[in-house]
């Protein structure tokens, strides 16, 4: 069974921001390059040749990062051609999360490789690479160290600060332990648990998650980055001392971010620098500005924020789109001017697929009980008001609105102001004893379809457990458990980055 495509529009499930970059909406034409589609590319190839890229560096440094796991020929052929300026590359990037965290992390990475491919199809003469940026220099720790699994919660507590990729995992052992009793028994379970016990016998987060994305992933070519990397930053110093020297960007951004004000909310919050200063355990706001010997001296000590490091990134990388969730579409659009003012070219921004996971027999129910997919957006107090309404037609509606016609019949024919008081009076005792009937019969006839109400329930749980959307906060495990490498094949097969649809997809 194919999967159901359902228009952003209907679901009212996007900012609007994200929405109407979609309808690709004037009002957002100065914020960003290049809309997402496939001939885009071609201009967008030859503005990035443009640009200087230290390629030799980049190969360099992807060799030294990636040469303790286990690549594939594809995935080193990919960092080999990276030399050449005929190839490009396609990124993505998510925290790093214990197991991968909830769904939409493989989703982007899905649509990230989907895309390359589709790329090469339209330029078969030019080569593209997905790559994955690891957040490793994030420090919130506890937006990272737990997933939801079965009911439960698997959470990793650790006293450890500052940037996550630097926390080492010699306490590690007993999460591996607790998940490994939920995961149960089978082939597909032993199989997850020998790739979760190689990725965490790393002596990082950073080097886990590098581990793990890699057996996912590696068959498909992907490359994995880290730009928690003192040669990568050494390119980046001369913006490093723009921002902690001189605040250079802060106007800049500023200046976007209010414009974008002006009718959308700005996502992240513009300050006069823009890095943060590492040390072992800690991570700190730059608030004094610095000697510039001391950031020559140790740019690894320095880290971009959520608004630089999108410079950092396409400074290093021949990139040519950036896939991200609605809220990094957002925050990416406060940033035009800044890649302005360092000539660098700004990205094809491209919204991650969304999706729900479902069954057939979950279509065929729905179907059934007489819903569309769209319908299970609204609240489950809503489902189950309009299943009852549909069954019995009880709604009084019609009655009510007959009966204002008759009050007003009334007042006509006596046309006294003297008597508007009393006749509006009993209109609305007579009106809320309708709507009064009309609560009493449905409650009624809830109670004759407490399967059918049992079962809507069941449904909206499953795509929004928690009351969140399922790819926000269910983690793949369940899912490959039961398929196995099939579950990802799937996704492969039917996420599109280029279709801006939500999709649904059946397992």
């Amino acid at each position: 069974m194919s999967s159901i495509k359902i228009p952003y529009r209907k679901i009212n499930f996007l900012s609007p921001l994200v929405q109407d970059y979609l309808s690709e909406s004037t009002e957002l034409s100065s914020f960003y390059g290049r809309y997402n589609t496939i001939d885009s590319f071609r201009n967008q190839m030859e503005e990035k040749s443009q640009f200087p890229i230290d390629r030799m560096n980049l190969v360099d440094v992807l060799k030294k990062q990636n040469q303790a796991i286990d690549l594939s020929d594809l995935t080193q052929s990919n960092i080999e051609s990276l030399e050449s300026t005929e190839t490009f590359t396609i990124t993505t990037g998510h925290q790093l999360c214990i197991f991968s965290g909830p769904l939409y992390f493989l989703y982007k990475i899905v649509s990230t490789i989907n895309l390359t491919l589709a790329l090469k199809e339209k330029y078969p003469s030019k080569h593209f690479v997905p790559v994955f940026w690891l957040a490793s220099e994030d420090h919130d720790f506890d937006e990272i160290n737990h997933i939801n699994l079965f009911g439960q919660t698997i959470r990793w507590d650790s006293s450890q600060g500052g940037a996550v990729g630097r926390i080492n995992l010699s306490n590690f052992s007993s999460v591996l332990e607790d998940l490994n009793l939920l995961m149960g028994k089978g082939q597909n379970a032993e199989r997850l648990k020998a790739i979760f016990y190689k990725a965490y016998s790393s002596a990082n987060l950073a080097q886990a998650t590098r581990v793990l994305i890699n057996e996912l992933f590696k068959d498909d070519g992907l490359v994995i980055i880290d730009g928690d990397d003192v040669q990568l930053k050494k390119s980046f110093v001369d913006i490093m001392k723009k921002d902690i020297q001189d605040y250079s960007f802060y106007p800049l951004i500023a200046s976007q971010s209010e414009k974008l004000s002006e009718n959308y909310k700005a996502q992240a919050y513009v300050r006069e620098c823009n890095f943060f200063q590492l040390e072992q355990g800690s991570r700190n706001r730059v608030l004094d500005r610095l000697d510039a010997k001391e950031i020559d001296s140790n740019p690894e000590k320095f880290s971009p924020n959520v608004l630089l490091r999108p410079l950092y990134q396409e400074m290093i990388l021949p990139n040519l789109a950036y896939i991200g969730g609605g809220a990094e579409l957002s925050y990416w659009m406060q940033l035009k001017t800044a890649f302005k003012s360092e000539h660098i070219p700004f990205p094809i921004l491209v919204l991650r697929n969304s999706v729900i996971l479902t069954t057939p027999s979950q279509i065929d129910k729905i179907n059934h009980l007489g819903f569309s997919f769209e319908d299970f957006f609204g609240s489950e107090s809503d489902l189950h008001k309009k299943y009852v309404q549909n069954q019995a037609n009880i709604s009084l509606e019609s009655q009510v609105e007959s009966l204002g016609e008759i009050f007003h019949s009334i007042k006509d024919k006596f046309n006294d102001k003297v008597y508007e008081p009393m006749i509006d009076a009993e209109h609305q005792r007579q009106k809320k004893s309708l709507e009064n009937l009309s609560r009493k019969l449905h409650k009624v006839e809830k109670q004759k379809h407490e399967v059918a109400l049992s079962q809507i329930s069941k449904i909206k749980t499953s795509f929004f457990p928690n009351r969140i959307l399922q790819e926000r906060y269910n983690n793949f495990i369940p899912y490959y458990l039961k398929y196995g490498d099939n579950f990802i094949k799937k996704l492969k097969e039917e996420l599109n980055p280029l279709d801006t649809n939500f999709v649904v997809l059946p397992l």
